[in-house]
């Protein structure tokens, strides 16, 4: 990473008179799958009480019908918050086990074949959807059923194999299966989800969360496929080689997941807190939202309490620089999915209180956000180190973004700043999008194209709601658009005026 460009003085001038941010609003949103356990009215209405700020379809569970009924559920509850529907990629998956699950024994032994052999799967048979069935795994090979809990190993080879249990636990829906030692070479989009993505885009969510992405190549063809550029594309990170190309895969979506579920069984599972670190700085750096994903109060989907570890991963998640935590099968299918949301919304709250907001400014620094250094991402990347550098020594009280794209947003979302982010545009469609976006307090909708405009109906709701007051600084950012690559280039320090 290049060296900050800050220089010591100012970093220590700034450091010694700190405050601590007196805005008290959560900054790292909350992505809340939705399932059987919370697609009611009532309950995802409870959801947006309690505070979830993204509701995630995974389209790998039912139909699409199923899946856009969904939908449709989440709409009506909630005209507000932003959707993420979850593509399920070239993913191995078993047939599907019956409502509740079973509960598989170390030493039981099962026949698994391919999903037509075995359309369900049960305590003693396993159907598998991979392509050319499984006469091709040999004695002793592994195979691993979701995210590592529960292990099989082949112990007679053939069309329809004998596996034994290594590893037991309990097993429901229609889990991943994962075999180590075969590389991933399905293509991606499949036609499947090209079929899904067909639907979605008529549907107009607000993001597609892509899965088992391995280049930048297979996030240019599925937003081809995507079509409607306005779709946020999210890449989710779950394999070796995608790791590998993390740069490329980060300049070519518009989002990263750290899908830990997978990455911990494609990767030394030891490896996964590194990796972690690794893509919430790739994609912060380059002014990408990141979510990270998996297991993170998991106990929860049966206990009212998390463990102490879950708490310290939010915790750290947070620390880290995510941008956003996910929930799966906690709100999807857990017992008490409200009480999860009000449980992860008070770890975070209190993690950001131990965020060093300077320190993550200072040692980002003005990177550079796109391959090119004379594109307008270049500059936008450093208007908005200048508009974070004049909020820092003016103790502004708020930074105010004027934004069609989103992309100033996320690009002054990057510099994680202590005081809170007003976004202005001019959609409902994108201020849902910028909901998603780490930081931001306020989403104002105005059809304004002036930025005066729409910089003084910013300030004039941030009085109404008290979060600025006659005198204090603020901090404007906005760009042009009569240029051939729209950009933000101006930044704006103003001083809030009593309204006559």
């Amino acid at each position: 990473m290049t060296a900050p460009q800050h220089s010591t003085s100012f970093i220590d001038q700034v450091r010694s008179g700190a405050r601590r941010p007196s805005f008290t609003g959560r900054r790292t949103r909350i992505v809340a799958t939705i399932g059987p356990a919370s697609d009611d009215a009532s309950t995802l209405a409870s959801l947006g009480f309690a505070g979830i700020d993204v509701a995630r379809v995974a389209m790998a569970h039912g139909s699409i019908e199923d899946c856009l009924a969904r939908i449709r559920r989440v709409r009506a509850a909630l005209p507000n918050i932003p959707i993420m529907a979850d593509l399920p990629g070239p993913k191995v998956r078993s047939s599907s086990f019956p409502e509740g699950g079973v509960v598989l024994t170390e030493g039981d032994t099962l026949l698994v074949s391919d999903a037509q052999h075995f359309p369900s799967s049960n305590g003693s048979e396993l159907g598998v959807n991979v392509d050319g069935g499984v006469g091709h795994l040999v004695e002793g090979e592994a195979l691993i059923i979701g995210d590592g809990g529960v292990t099989l190993k082949v112990v007679t080879p053939g069309e329809v194999l004998t596996a034994e249990v290594t590893c037991g636990g309990r097993v429901q829906g229609r889990p991943g299966i994962t075999i180590p030692a075969h590389p991933m070479v399905a293509e991606n989009p499949t036609p499947e989800d090209l079929e899904r993505i067909t639907a979605l885009v008529a549907e107009g969510v607000e993001a597609i969360a892509a899965s088992f992405v391995r280049s930048a190549a297979d996030v240019d063809a599925i937003r081809a496929a995507i079509g409607d550029p306005q779709i946020l594309l999210i890449a989710k990170i779950e394999t070796r080689e995608a790791v590998e190309h993390i740069d490329d895969i980060v300049r070519a979506a518009d989002g990263v997941m750290v899908a830990r579920g997978d990455l911990g069984v494609r990767c030394p599972i030891e490896d996964v807190p590194s990796l972690q670190k690794q893509i919430i700085r790739a994609g912060v750096r380059f002014g990408r939202p990141v979510i990270t994903a998996t297991q993170m109060l998991e106990s929860m989907i049966h206990n009212n309490v998390p463990t102490r570890a879950e708490v310290t991963d939010v915790a750290n998640a947070v620390l880290d620089g995510t941008s956003a935590v996910m929930l799966s099968a906690e709100t999807a299918v857990g017992q008490n999915p409200t009480l999860v949301v009000e449980t992860m919304s008070k770890i975070l709250r209190r993690a950001e209180q131990d965020f060093d907001y300077v320190g993550w400014g200072a040692n980002l620094g003005v990177q550079e956000i796109s391959g090119d250094r004379s594109s307008s991402l270049r500059i936008t990347a450093s208007i908005t180190g200048a508009g974070w550098r004049a909020a820092l020594e003016e103790d502004a009280a708020a930074i105010i973004a004027c934004s069609h794209s989103g992309t100033t947003v996320r690009s002054i979302s990057r510099f994680r700043p202590s005081m809170p982010i007003v976004a202005v545009t001019k959609t409902d469609f994108r201020a849902r999008q910028l909901r998603m976006s780490w930081g931001v307090a306020e989403v104002i909708v105005h059809p304004s194209e002036d930025s005066y405009v729409l910089t003084y109906a910013a300030l004039d709701r941030l009085l109404d709601q008290g979060l600025v007051a006659p005198g204090d600084v603020v901090v404007v950012l906005a760009g042009s658009r009569d240029t051939v690559h729209p950009m933000t280039d101006t930044v704006r320090l103003l001083r809030v005026q009593e309204r006559g």
